[in-house]
């Protein structure tokens, strides 16, 4: 850690043991959420873990179906409530209020304090009336709503970073054309299954969703010079007052999903330079936590916390005069 980093303010992160519910034994490591807070706890490193509170009512159904906010509530109809393929009990019904609070949450911090992080995902394959892909209600959206409705933005853009294409993410933006989504991607996804052919079929461009495949087998080089190539036009047509960044830790050449050959250190440059494109903007932007399959978790904890650490010399840099 850079002196610049460690003599910074404390970058707030939101997380709360609230976040866990016990699904059995499941692909998706929920305990990885803690492991999250625990890794950057004894890291010494600038953070303020703060506990957020649950998204109401409201926040959801900005976003979300009554139907399918019900279904979650209740658990009935049964397919809905496990739509996004998890099964479904009170605490999961509780947990999935608290992570996406915890993206509210992050979202305004960073608007306050230029960075901030959820230590949960950002959810992006739920849809309006559905879930998808583990993903449950799309905090993303549920975010970028909130601060809209509070006159803190007219306009966001999502910078999805995940293994796997943000599809829930894309179809609720299509009605509103004020956020934008780039999402560069090494599996494209489709009602609730990936593929890993992202050449043979891809999501199409919108007016304001950019679809970036990343051909199978790229390694770190290509992988970074498609991001470098599309993101600063993608911020500059964006023109967004908020950047929601979802760090995706299952491109890693480790996890069981991915066609990827990605290092942690290819990872963490692809994190240094979505921090570092928006704080020498000046544009907020808060991180959430996303994929991560490889059965070591420690293995993904890693990915996690080397995003903190990037997103902490960022706003170091960024911080000197001159």
């Amino acid at each position: 850690m850079t002196s610049d980093a460690a003599a910074s303010p404390p970058i707030r992160v939101f997380h709360t043991p609230r976040y866990f519910a016990d699904i059995g034994e499941h692909v998706m490591p929920m305990r990885k959420f803690a492991l999250v807070r625990e890794a950057i706890e004894r890291s010494g490193l600038p953070a303020r873990v703060e506990e957020p509170e649950a998204a109401c009512d409201e926040d959801l159904l900005r976003v979300h179906a009554p139907a399918y906010v019900q279904a979650i509530a209740t658990g009935e109809p049964r397919a809905l409530a496990e739509s996004q393929k998890f099964p479904w009990s009170p605490a999961l019904a509780g947990a999935v209020r608290f992570t996406n609070g915890g993206c509210v949450a992050a979202a305004a911090a960073a608007l306050e304090d230029g960075v901030a992080g959820n230590l949960a995902s950002g959810f992006h394959h739920a849809h309006e009336g559905h879930g998808e892909g583990f993903c449950t209600f799309n905090g993303l959206v549920v975010a970028l709503e909130r601060a809209r409705a509070e006159g803190r933005i007219r306009r966001g853009l999502v910078v999805d970073m995940d293994l796997h294409y943000g599809n829930g993410t894309a179809s609720l933006l299509a009605s509103r054309p004020w956020a934008f989504q780039l999402s560069i991607y090494g599996s494209w996804y489709k009602q609730n299954r990936a593929y890993r052919d992202v050449e043979g079929e891809r999501a199409p461009d919108t007016e304001n969703c950019w679809s970036v495949p990343v051909p199978g087998g790229s390694g770190g080089a290509a992988y970074l010079e498609i991001l470098e190539r599309h993101l600063g036009p993608a911020i500059d047509r964006a023109a967004p007052d908020l950047i929601l960044y979802q760090a995706g830790a299952d491109p890693f050449r480790e996890d069981p999903y991915s066609p990827l050959d990605l290092t942690h250190d290819d990872l963490y440059a692809r994190d240094a330079i979505v921090f570092r494109a928006a704080l020498e903007r000046g544009i907020p932007i808060a991180w959430v936590l996303a994929g991560g399959y490889t059965p070591d978790v420690s293995r993904v904890v890693e990915v996690h916390l080397r995003t903190f650490i990037a997103a902490a010399r960022a706003r170091g840099a960024a911080a000197r005069p001159g």
